[in-house]
């Protein structure tokens, strides 16, 4: 029962967040879950991380400050469960608020803005669009840097801004679902290899790549059956995940990103700039064109949302198999 439970609250959060996506007159009058993590966050970083401490000591630190969050944002969604359980249609209000943590939507509208600005505005407000996505210096990419930077975003976030929150949602239902952002939003804010931050923020990157394990294998998946319906070459996806997935820099980008380079045809990745400082990554589908254009953002989320459709049916195959079950 749990699990038939925790499906329907995946599928009317995927369903709501596609038609609806995140209302931005809600989010003037409410806090977004997301922010107040962030809010925890940065409260924890600025009174633990102490850079006069040892390595160890703040290492130890930042897995307490991980535990905390982690915990809290659990209470939270343990919480609301609870509340919604005893409500008439309460699987709805709970489809409602995991819809909130979902980012299809807002994803494809991200990096549609991108290919909008090159038709609108050129490749300078190209620029100034994928600046919003992407931690690059915008301003040396030419027209295939800013076409590859949205692509790349587009998979990457496709398995840790779609796939990974419903996997975790349908495990542990709302408790899994606020745990796994606190932890993910952790990662984007103190997982950095700094000075700052590589000693306090090694928990919460560690435990962000583990979260996200089966997660990125299963949007890579998801990207090469998509790319097969949506008249692409599965094979080609698969291949390169296969061949490139475990060169990326990190364990889990490069499973969605590769098989999205290999199904278009791109190579994704390779040499790029970070703060003025070159990082030498290899290319994911290496081989394939270098040159991408904004034809191929169009490209890439058409394929998104093939992908996206395809998640979908695999967390309603889930729920046909455990109504068969139980």
């Amino acid at each position: 029962m749990f699990l038939i439970h925790n499906a329907t609250v995946v599928l009317i959060a995927l369903a709501l967040d596609a038609i609806i996506g995140d209302p931005a007159v809600v989010w003037k009058r409410l806090a977004h879950p997301v922010v107040v993590a962030g809010a925890a966050i940065d409260w924890l970083d600025k009174r633990l991380n102490r850079l006069e401490l040892d390595e160890r000591t703040r290492r130890r630190r930042g897995v307490w400050a991980v535990a905390l969050l982690l915990s809290g944002a659990a209470a939270i969604g343990l919480l609301l469960a609870w509340t919604f359980g005893g409500l008439p249609y309460g699987v709805l209000l709970e489809g409602a608020v995991a819809s909130t943590l979902i980012a299809q939507r807002s994803l494809f509208l991200h990096v549609a803005a991108v290919k909008a600005a090159f038709e609108a505005g050129g490749l300078a407000a190209a620029r100034q669009e994928v600046s919003m996505i992407v931690g690059r210096d915008p301003k040396r990419l030419d027209e295939a840097g800013v076409s590859r930077a949205a692509i790349e975003s587009c998979a990457e976030n496709f398995a840790d801004g779609v796939v990974a929150p419903a996997f975790w949602c349908l495990l542990l239902g709302l408790p899994g679902l606020f745990a796994y952002k606190a932890l993910n939003t952790a990662d984007s804010m103190i997982g950095h290899k700094t000075e700052r931050h590589l000693a306090f923020g090694w928990a919460a990157a560690r435990l962000d790549d583990w979260a996200n394990l089966i997660p990125a294998r299963i949007s890579g998946l998801a990207v090469a059956i998509g790319a097969a319906l949506s008249g692409r070459s599965a094979r080609a996806g698969l291949r390169a995940m296969r061949r490139d997935a475990r060169r990326h820099a990190s364990p889990n980008a490069g499973w969605p990103e590769s098989a999205m380079g290999g199904a278009l045809g791109l190579a994704l990745g390779g040499p790029r700039i970070y703060s003025g400082a070159l990082v030498d990554d290899p290319w994911m589908n290496a081989g394939g064109r270098e040159a991408a254009t904004p034809a191929d953002v169009s490209a890439a989320l058409k394929l998104f949302c093939w992908a996206c459709a395809v998640h979908g049916a695999l967390i309603a195959a889930v729920l046909g198999l455990a109504l068969l079950v139980f």
